[in-house]
C-alpha cells in the first residue's frame, strides 16, 4: 500500500516490497543499534530520568516541525490508543528502562538482551491478528532468541541481574509499540506516526521532565560534551529519525519478517560498543553474531500469510 507520506518504494525500482522492506529495516537497525553505546555515554555525566524523558522532549520538537511543514492533519479518534500504546512502549517506556539498565551494566551486555525483540513483536503481532507465521519461521524465530540469550547468560556468569529484567520489561513494551505503530503505519504511515507519538506525549512529559531534573540541575550543567553528543544522537536518530525507516519497513515486508532483521542489532551495537566506548570486542561475540545472522537468513525464507 502506498501512503503520500511514506518513504517512496520507487527508490529500488527493481526490488520486491519485502526485500525493499528488509532493506528499510536494516537501515532503521543500523541506527538503533547506537542508541545503547551513545546512551551509554550520555548516562556516564547526565540522570538517566533526564536522558529518557529529554530525549522525547527534543524529538517531539523535530515531529512538531516536520508535521507543520508538511501541514497534516490531526490524526482520527480511531488512531489515539494505537498512538497511546506507541508512545508508551516506544517513546516513554523502552528508553526510560533502557537508561536505568545502562547506568550499572555495559552497552555490550544490554544489547544482546534485545535480540529477543524481533521474536517479541511476532508474538505480538500474531496476537493481533496481522499475520499468521508459520511453524518453520517460529522455530527459526525461538532458535535466534535463544541463541541471544544463551549469548547474555553466558557474559552475566549465568544469571540475570536486575537490569536484565529492566531490559526484558523494556522489550516486551518496545513490541507493543512496534506491532501497534506497524499496524498504523499501513493507513498513515511510519513517519506521521511516530510524529504523532511524539506530539501527543509531550504535554505529559515536558513537565515530568522539568519536575524530576530540577533538584538535578547542577549534574546536568556539568555534563561534558561527550554525553550531550550521546543525548542528542539519541533524540534526533534512535527517538525519531530511526522510525521512519523502521516503521516503513514493517509496512512494505511485514512485522514478523522485517522484525526479524532486528536479531543483528545487538552485533551493530556490540560493534559501536567497541568502537566508542572501548568495550572489548571478544571472538565468542563473532561466533554468536555469524550464528545469528545465518537464523535470520533462514527465517526469512519461512512463509508468513498477512491479513
Amino acid at each position: 500500500m502506498n501512503h503520500p507520506h511514506a518513504i517512496p518504494v520507487r527508490a529500488w525500482p527493481a526490488l520486491s516490497n519485502e526485500t525493499a522492506g528488509m532493506l528499510l529495516g536494516l537501515i532503521g537497525v543500523a541506527i538503533f543499534g547506537m542508541t545503547f553505546p551513545a546512551t551509554r555515554m550520555a548516562v556516564a555525566d547526565l540522570p538517566p530520568e533526564f536522558v529518557a524523558l529529554g530525549r522525547a522532549v527534543v524529538a517531539a520538537l523535530l515531529a512538531a516541525v516536520w508535521l507543520l511543514y508538511k501541514r497534516l492533519p490531526f490524526p482520527p479518534r480511531a488512531a489515539w490508543m494505537p498512538l497511546a500504546m506507541v508512545a508508551g512502549g516506544c517513546v516513554v517506556g523502552f528508553p526510560w528502562l533502557t537508561s536505568i539498565a545502562l547506568k550499572t551494566v555495559p552497552a555490550s551486555h544490554g544489547a544482546v538482551l534485545v535480540g529477543v525483540l524481533p521474536l517479541a513483536t511476532a508474538a505480538f503481532s500474531a496476537l493481533r491478528g496481522n499475520e499468521k507465521p508459520s511453524r518453520g519461521f517460529w522455530i527459526m524465530a525461538l532458535a535466534g532468541s535463544a541463541l541471544v540469550i544463551a549469548f547474555a547468560l553466558h557474559q552475566s556468569g549465568g544469571s540475570f541481574h536486575r537490569a536484565d529484567l529492566l531490559m526484558f520489561l523494556a522489550v516486551i513494551l518496545a513490541a507493543v509499540g512496534y506491532t501497534e505503530g506497524a499496524r498504523l503505519s499501513q493507513t498513515m504511515g511510519g513517519q506521521q506516526v511516530i510524529s504523532w507519538a511524539l506530539v501527543l506525549a509531550a504535554p505529559l512529559l515536558g513537565p515530568l521532565l522539568l519536575w524530576l531534573s530540577y533538584p538535578q540541575m547542577a549534574a546536568i550543567g556539568a555534563a561534558g560534551p561527550r554525553a550531550w553528543l550521546g543525548f542528542f544522537y539519541v533524540a534526533a536518530f534512535s527517538m525519531y529519525i530511526g522510525f521512519f525507516f523502521w516503521y516503513g519497513g514493517m509496512v512494505r515486508g511485514g512485522i514478523a519478517r522485517v522484525g526479524q532483521v532486528q536479531l543483528v542489532q545487538p552485533f551493530v551495537t556490540l560493534a559501536g560498543a567497541s568502537l566508542m566506548l572501548d568495550e572489548p570486542l571478544q571472538m565468542s561475540n563473532v561466533v554468536f553474531a555469524v550464528a545469528v545472522i545465518g537464523v535470520v537468513a533462514a527465517g526469512r525464507r519461512m512463509q508468513i500469510g498477512r491479513s
